[in-house]
Order: structure tokens, then C-alpha cells, then sequence
């Protein structure tokens, strides 16, 4: 029996348009979804790359036009692989016009534009996601059921890096279709809504709210060639970024991101400490958790002394998040798998008629709020209270 058909259309064709287009693909093959996901058609203003881009990964058609996509009746669902600069106008059409949006991280350019994106959706009542994709990563999916499970105990410190170093070179431009990340009047900000907004995410899933920030966030070089004009313009986006964090449960926690740390290419760990346990995460090592027990939540007894230490949990048998939809235990699985696991999870989601799969708008709304307190300490110099 043929399954009720889900219909998508893409604004942006880059490396997340394409991380989208495999999972929509993928998800159908190795997840028993109840809709049955349809191409129905990919957007950019480059006619010629667009087509191109819909030629390769299956789109049935392509607009030049994120307007006249979202105006087809042919299409269920907006998908936004744009950047940060266009969330907000897309979103909002999208939802007024009763699509389902999903949305790539972060959320907005400002609190200001996420909280009206929140209110539209909410309004119109349509599922949306925030693609926070490495909340999908099955070694970091565990370590949140070791934290519901009680293992860690009460938490005290909260430690992440995000490490990078493509931007180090000096000659290297800013704007244009490959580096709008480095273009604030696109991008917003720097490492802190590119990379520090997952790692605000996953510290707020596992540990909860975060309360009070202070910052420093720095630029090193001043400025750059556009890649569009030619001009030499200032640099206005943070190449760095450090930040102390109370949480609302009393852990504290240090975070520290930037696109100059020479050798790094991918460096996202995070460590949660806590009376009972801790575990640790490295996304360069994707497929394990290290995880440290104390005490056991079940008999409240603490772990012999010779059998303490740090354990290295291959996280790929049939038991763990994910990976009895993938391959047999021992084999890995990668990045792109994330998009899939969690696409999967929105389509699943709308069989009871569910308005939204987490993170939705309303959850990456305070990722935002923490990111936009961030650049405000450090614009300040002082704490700043999350409300």
C-alpha cells in the first residue's frame, strides 16, 4: 500500500542543501516513515546552478524565486538551506501559507527575528524543525539517556570547544555564495551563531537552561577583500569567541569556539561533570562515548575501586540511539547520517499530527537568546542575565 506523499522544496543548493537532499532521499530507505518524501523541487537565484543541482540530486523542478515556491500548491513542505539572512522572510511566508518549515541553524539573525519566525509558525500551526543535527549523532543521543538515566547526578561543570581553522590566511575574501559566513550583513555573526549555536544546544539539552554569559569574543584580521566587489572592507563577524555560562540548575560551564586554531578542522567535544559520572565527546571521534561512572543510579553503591576508570562505549550496537536502522554493531556510521536520523524523526513525528519535532522554533529561540547575550557581553564587557 502506497504511502500519503510528503512534499519538499529547498531554498539553497551549498553544503547544507545538499546534506538536506541526501537525508530526504536516504531517510525513506532505512527508516519506516509514514509519508513518503517527494523532491518536488529545489530554489536559488542561480538559474544554471540550480538546475544543475536539482539534475543531480533528483528535484523534479527548480525556481529561480523562494516566493514562487512557496506560492505552489504542489508542496507541503519549506526546507531552508539558505543563509541566516534569508530565515526570516522564508520562514514566515512559509508558515502564512500553511507549509511546514524546517529551518538550518541558528535560527535567526537576532532574537529579534527568531521570536517573530516562533510566533508565525505558532500561529499557523505547522510542524517545524531547526536543524541541530548533532543532537542526532548516536554517541551524543546516549549521553542525554545517561543524563535522564540519572547517571551523571547533580552537575557542575559544563565544558565545549568548537575548533576550526580555515580562516586563519589573510588573503582569504569574505562574501560571495562560498564565504557569506564570513559577511556579517549574511552570516549575522562569526564562530558564535555558526558554531557555538550547536554547541549552546547540546549543553542546554543535556544540562538545561543557561542563565547568565560573559564573554570576549575577538577579530583577527581587521579586514578582508568581498568576494563580490572586489573592496577591501572591514572584517565584522568574531573569528573567536570564549565564554563563562551559569546554568539554571547551578553547573557552570566554559565555552570556547574560533576558526584559528591551526590543525583543527571539526574539533566539537563537550565534557559534563556531575556527582556520580561524567562523559565526554569528541565529533572527530564520532562513533564513541566516553563515559565515567562513580556511583550506579540503580543501588546508590559506589563503583569498586578497581574497576573505576574512564570507559570507551562504541556506540554502534542494535541497543544504542539510531543504529538498529543503520548496519550490523561494529560498523560506524557519519555526519551525513544526522540530517537522515533527524529528518526521520520530524517525519515520524507528524503521524499523531504533531506540530513540531525538537529542536523546534521555540527551542532554538533560546539558543538564540544565549547567542545574542554573548555578543552582547562582549560588546559590554560585563555579565548579561538570559531572561
Amino acid at each position: 500500500m502506497s504511502k500519503p506523499p510528503l512534499r519538499i522544496g529547498i531554498v539553497g543548493y551549498g553544503f547544507m542543501g545538499r546534506a538536506h537532499s541526501n537525508a530526504f532521499r536516504q531517510a525513506p530507505k532505512f527508516f519506516d516513515l509514514p509519508y513518503e518524501p517527494v523532491l518536488k523541487a529545489a530554489c536559488a537565484r542561480n538559474e544554471e546552478k540550480i538546475k544543475k543541482f536539482a539534475e543531480n540530486w533528483g528535484w523534479e523542478s527548480y525556481e529561480t524565486d523562494w516566493r514562487k515556491l512557496i506560492e505552489r500548491d504542489d508542496i507541503d513542505l519549506i526546507d531552508i538551506a539558505a543563509p541566516n539572512n534569508v530565515h526570516h522572510d522564508i520562514a514566515i511566508a512559509a508558515a502564512e501559507a500553511g507549509k511546514m518549515v524546517l529551518c538550518e541553524k541558528p535560527l535567526a539573525m537576532n532574537v529579534a527575528e527568531g521570536e517573530a519566525m516562533v510566533a508565525a509558525v505558532e500561529k499557523a500551526g505547522v510542524p517545524n524543525m531547526v536543524w541541530f543535527n548533532y543532537r542526532r549523532v548516536p554517541a551524543i543521543s546516549l549521553a542525554k539517556q545517561l543524563v535522564d538515566e540519572n547517571r551523571i547526578g547533580r552537575p557542575f561543570h559544563y565544558r565545549a570547544t568548537y575548533l576550526q581553522d580555515w580562516t586563519i590566511a589573510e588573503d582569504v575574501p569574505q562574501g560571495g555564495a562560498t564565504l557569506w559566513r564570513l559577511d556579517a550583513n549574511v552570516a549575522g555573526s562569526g564562530v558564535t551563531g555558526d558554531l557555538l549555536a550547536h554547541s549552546i544546544d547540546t549543553a542546554m539539552w543535556l544540562n538545561g537552561p543557561i542563565r547568565r554569559v560573559c564573554a570576549k569574543t575577538e577579530t583577527f584580521v581587521k579586514e578582508r577583500v568581498h568576494a563580490e566587489t572586489g573592496e577591501k572592507m572591514p572584517v565584522k563577524i568574531d573569528d573567536a569567541c570564549m565564554f563563562l555560562a551559569v546554568f539554571e540548575n547551578g553547573a557552570i560551564g566554559t565555552f570556547e569556539s574560533t576558526r584559528y586554531a591551526r590543525g583543527r578542522k571539526n574539533y566539537n567535544t563537550f565534557e559534563l561533570n556531575g556527582a556520580d559520572g561524567s562523559v565526554f565527546f569528541d565529533l572527530e571521534d564520532p562513533h564513541i562515548l566516553q563515559f565515567y561512572e562513580y556511583k550506579n543510579p540503580t543501588t546508590g553503591r559506589k563503583v569498586e575501586d578497581h574497576l573505576t576508570g574512564w570507559r570507551r562505549i562504541h556506540v554502534t550496537n542494535f541497543e544504542h540511539p539510531y543504529m538498529d536502522h543503520w548496519w550490523v554493531p561494529g560498523c560506524t556510521i557519519g555526519y551525513e547520517h544526522t540530517f537522515t536520523n533527524a529528518f526521520a524523526d520530524f517525519v515520524i513525528g507528524l503521524k499523531d499530527g504533531g506540530k513540531g519535532t525538537e529542536p523546534t522554533f521555540r527551542t532554538a529561540l533560546e539558543t538564540q537568546k544565549v547567542c545574542d547575550a554573548v555578543l552582547l557581553s562582549a560588546r559590554e564587557n560585563r555579565w548579561v542575565d538570559i531572561a
